[in-house]
């Protein structure tokens, strides 16, 4: 038989995270799971279609987006559904697991699967005849490999929602048959989970017999399991659930920045409004305005802004294109950095005709062999990449600690920032230059171009902090 609904998937590589579009061809309504904020991609992609958008559902209180559920209802009039126990601050139908909604070409039914968080929940996709379920929007309850991880809310929580977890997939979620496909919202990239597989759907059975957690044989195995290898999180997911709970702002649409002269920007930094420069490290490196954030469009700015500037800052962009600011522009929202009070009308060139600009000095990786007891060589990856491999006589310091914590390098020593490309040792560096270190190098072509060059790595006995 011919099925009469599609699914469509929507990824964000930048944040590891899929929405999905579900949408009947006979009756053409639809319903959109877990959206970000800038919806005008998934509104495009209904029209295309022909879909009326009915209901617009989030399997739990994100921590790594603002849910864009309130801008598809604002511009749809959409239906906003998410969990009775989430206890949302705005106009929404709390679905529990009696809750059924019927659109005609299939169902979507309400599982309650706490453990990622203490309210989520996932939808499952019935067909017509009310008994056979074809997919399950899984959320962060199940992922391609594992599950996303507990420890996002309070240290207190931690082991208590992996125990949910554990239920939840062992009693519920492989309680389904074996062909049910599964659609995770979290995937490869977001920090919502634990490293996993690069891909982003998955089946029942597959899960069934290949995920770690899946083939626990005990609750304590499946504990220990789920929390082994977590890595550390950007900042700005301590202030996302609460905002998703409390109500998202309405934007309307991706906001349009205003241009700002090389005057008016001097003048909001006297105010304490920071300048995020979102161009290629290469370009930042050359010249910048002084005191301003260097991370690329690309790092991702959802990532690394969201990591190290602090939330709630007011912020002037920096870029070469308006394809740049755009893309900056999205990616900031989606992550609850609002106060977008401007961009810099002609660039850099602009300030350099008016003000100083300051540069950041790189060192290839020869230099740096030949300078390394000299130098203060400081590594910003990640606790794992550091193990898997190093400079011997590095200092292993993660980057996204380094805008919040008291920092235990000298000022009196010139500090190499090395990363494992390039993208994020220039972040950091921009950062240590606005803590007061005057004497920093970016490491050009990180630790990669290291071992390009035949040089030795070391797997311990280097410092870390």
């Amino acid at each position: 038989m011919k099925q009469n609904w599609f699914i469509e998937p929507f990824v964000d590589k930048g944040l590891g995270n899929s929405a999905y579009l579900i949408g009947s061809h006979d009756t053409k309504k639809g319903i959109l799971i877990d959206p970000l904020r800038d919806v005008d991609q998934y509104i495009h992609a209904a029209s295309e279609r022909g879909i009326q958008l009915t209901h617009v559902l989030d399997t739990h209180l994100h921590a790594d987006f603002v849910s864009g559920n309130r801008e598809i209802a604002h511009q749809t009039g959409a239906v906003i559904g998410a969990s009775a126990e989430a206890e949302l601050g705005f106009d929404h139908k709390p679905l529990t697991e009696e809750s059924v909604i019927d659109m005609g070409a299939f169902q979507i039914r309400v599982m309650q699967t706490p453990g990622h968080s203490p309210e989520h929940i996932s939808f499952l996709l019935v067909e017509p005849d009310s008994k056979t379920p074809s997919a399950l929007f899984s959320g962060g309850a199940l992922i391609v490999g594992g599950a996303a991880r507990t420890d996002l809310l309070t240290p207190q929580l931690t082991h208590p929602l992996a125990s949910q977890l554990y239920h939840t997939i062992h009693e519920k979620l492989l309680k389904l048959p074996d062909y049910v496909d599964v659609f995770p919202t979290h995937g490869a990239g977001s920090f919502c989970i634990a490293p996993a597989s690069k891909e982003r759907t998955t089946t029942i059975e597959r899960e069934r017999t290949s995920n770690p957690l899946a083939l626990a044989r005990s609750e304590e195995e499946f504990i220990q399991r789920a929390l082994e290898g977590l890595p550390s999180y950007p900042t700005y997911y301590k202030y996302l659930r609460g905002i998703n709970q409390r109500g998202p702002r309405l934007l309307g649409g991706v906001p349009v920045l205003k241009p700002l002269s090389p005057g008016e920007v001097k003048a909001l930094m006297d105010e304490s409004v920071v300048v995020l420069d979102v161009r290629h490290g290469d370009a930042f490196a050359a010249g910048h305005i002084p005191s301003s954030y260097g991370i690329r469009v690309d790092a991702p700015l959802t990532t690394w802004a969201g990591w190290l500037i602090p939330f709630g800052s007011r912020i002037v962009l920096v870029a070469e294109s308006t394809e740049q600011t755009v893309a900056a522009t999205r990616q900031l929202i989606r992550i609850g950095f609002d106060d977008l009070m401007g961009r810099l009308e002609g660039g850099i060139d602009a300030w350099a005709r008016e003000y100083p600009v300051e540069t950041i000095p790189n060192m290839d990786v020869k230099e740096l062999r030949e300078r390394l007891d000299e130098v203060m060589l400081i590594d910003v990856r990640q606790r794992s990449e550091w193990d898997a491999g190093h400079i011997p006589g590095a200092f292993h310091f993660e980057g996204g600690r380094v805008a919040w914590e008291e920092l235990p390098f000298p000022h009196d020593r010139p500090l190499a920032i090395q990363c494992s490309s390039g993208n994020r040792s220039m972040s950091v560096s921009s950062v240590l230059r606005r803590r007061g270190y005057r004497n920093v190098f970016q490491v050009e072509g990180g630790i990669k171009q290291w071992e390009r060059n035949g040089f030795e790595i070391a797997k311990e006995h280097s410092e870390s902090s």
